[in-house]
């Protein structure tokens, strides 16, 4: 077993002074044997520190880190079983790709047959057998992060750890090495954590993912789970993109049903469903928000009873979707998906409805979603 265990993990800079800086704030966290587990959030939140004490590079202010059944906050990194690739290559510029390889493998005095065999299984499985006599220099990215993989690879570690491994390659390359990873995960059969500030790798190759945010873990999920039904507007805003829409107001009930009423002045008061109104309910009066995802609104007449009022800032057609940055009259923003290539000018009225079955409702106050009151029988 080589699953991962965060038990109430801290990390703290200048502990007991006015400087002191809580990097991670005693965070709880289980990734399963075989996992792959993404640990997303903007710089900052935590993510890079978590990984480099997982792998033994910063040590732990406090709590306990597992890797299978053994506590190895003691450990040394060189025994913890763990392999990292990091953001740079960190390539030896002088040694061959093969040598590249098996450098960490020959300071362990593995036997040569061993070395040769490792590195030309790695090097089949990435692609780099004709390439184990160049040089760096003479390498692609994607090739020399290959090459870095490969690394990782030979050491047939217990966890791998992968620091933005991504951020230097360019839009396509970025494509092809999430699709290798991937395949890399499901060919090994291994343990992986990968961090990334980028929503869109987090969403296309973890198992589950991590949201961090100053330190501490926003919420745990997968992929489709945390986009469909996001704990807080943390989560709700970082990940999807454009991020979620967030309109300000109450909720009232008149006439027999319940309303959201907007701050915005050209929003008219929009009829809950029976189960946004049963979640709002004991929330009456309160200040609310809205979340609606972009692909949520579709263009309306101006005298629908749902219609939102507002004009066009920007238009971004795209082909097959267009995105349509509006204001409302009190100066929030929106940002539309509609279908297709859809002309707006700047300063264009433009009405759009809510699809009121996909948005969710936050308490304005904890930002924390709200939830069905629970029935007991």
């Amino acid at each position: 077993m080589s699953g991962v265990t965060l038990k109430y993990l801290k990390k703290t800079y200048n502990p007991g002074t006015k400087d002191a800086f809580y990097a991670v704030k005693g965070i709880d966290l289980e990734i399963r044997d075989k996992e792959f587990m993404v640990l997303v959030g903007p710089s900052g939140c935590g993510k890079s520190t978590t990984l480099r004490m997982i792998a033994g590079l910063e040590e732990a202010s406090s709590g306990d880190l597992c890797i299978g059944d053994r506590i190895v906050n003691d450990v040394l990194p060189k025994n913890r079983g763990v392999a990292m690739v990091f953001q740079n290559y960190a390539l030896y510029p002088h040694m061959t790709v093969a040598d590249n390889m098996a450098f960490g493998l020959k300071l362990r005095k593995t036997p040569k047959a061993e070395i040769q065999q490792r590195v030309d299984e790695a090097a089949d499985i990435l692609g780099l057998t004709s390439m184990l006599n160049r040089k760096p220099k003479a390498l692609s990215g994607g090739q020399r992060q290959r090459v870095a993989l490969g690394r990782a690879i030979v050491r047939k570690p217990d966890v791998f750890l992968f620091d933005e491994p991504l951020s230097n390659l360019d839009a396509k390359m970025r494509v092809q090495m999430r699709a290798e990873i991937s395949k890399l995960h499901a060919r090994l059969n291994a343990t992986m954590i990968y961090v990334t500030h980028d929503q869109t790798e987090a969403m296309t190759m973890g198992d589950r993912i991590c949201v961090m945010r100053d330190g501490e873990i926003m919420q745990v999920d997968e992929p489709i789970n945390i986009y469909q039904n996001p704990a807080n507007m943390f989560t709700a805003g970082f990940i999807g993109l454009p991020q979620m829409n967030f309109l300000h107001g109450s909720v009232l009930e008149a006439d027999g049903g319940y309303y959201f009423v907007s701050q915005a002045a050209g929003v008219d008061r929009l009829e809950l469903t029976a189960r946004l109104g049963e979640i709002a309910r004991g929330h009456l009066g309160k200040p609310l928000v809205l979340g609606v995802r972009p692909e949520h609104f579709s263009a309306c007449e101006a005298d629908d009873p749902q219609a939102i009022h507002a004009r066009v800032e920007v238009g971004e057609p795209l082909g097959a979707e267009s995105f349509i940055h509006l204001s409302v009259a009190n100066g929030d923003k929106l940002v539309v998906r509609l279908v297709g290539i859809v002309q707006s000018n700047i300063g264009q009225s433009l009405s759009v409805k809510p699809n009121l079955d996909e948005v969710h409702l936050y308490d304005a106050e904890s930002e924390l979603r709200l939830e069905a009151p629970c029935v007991v029988a």
